[in-house]
């Protein structure tokens, strides 16, 4: 029976020793993975802070853009035809729209 005792301990020693060993290659690879991604992060951080205020650098856009012309738009100084302007002005006296619903 006292054999049986210290055989049973001996097991016990030995899965608590192997499972041991998982653990601590299971924790030792989490934190190498922490470690990693600090990294990232202080890389990160540190890339953020070589970069200019983000508020400058949009106002030196917007700047550029408005004082450019629209590649795509003709430039014009005037309406190209004068004679589409009186269908966007609108009726200059009311006797002039004679439309009646029926």
């Amino acid at each position: 029976m006292d054999s049986n005792k210290s055989a049973s301990t001996v097991n016990e020693h030995a899965n608590s020793s192997a499972s041991d060993k998982r653990g601590k290659y299971r924790i030792m690879a989490e934190i190498k993975r922490l470690e990693q991604d600090s990294k990232f992060l202080e890389e990160e951080l540190e890339e953020l802070e070589r970069l200019e205020d983000a508020s400058s650098i949009c106002k030196e856009l917007l700047l550029y853009v408005e004082t450019k012309p629209d590649a795509l738009l003709p430039v014009t100084t005037g309406p190209a035809n004068p004679s589409w302007n009186r269908w966007f002005e609108g009726f200059q006296d009311s006797e002039g729209c004679r439309c009646q619903i029926m």
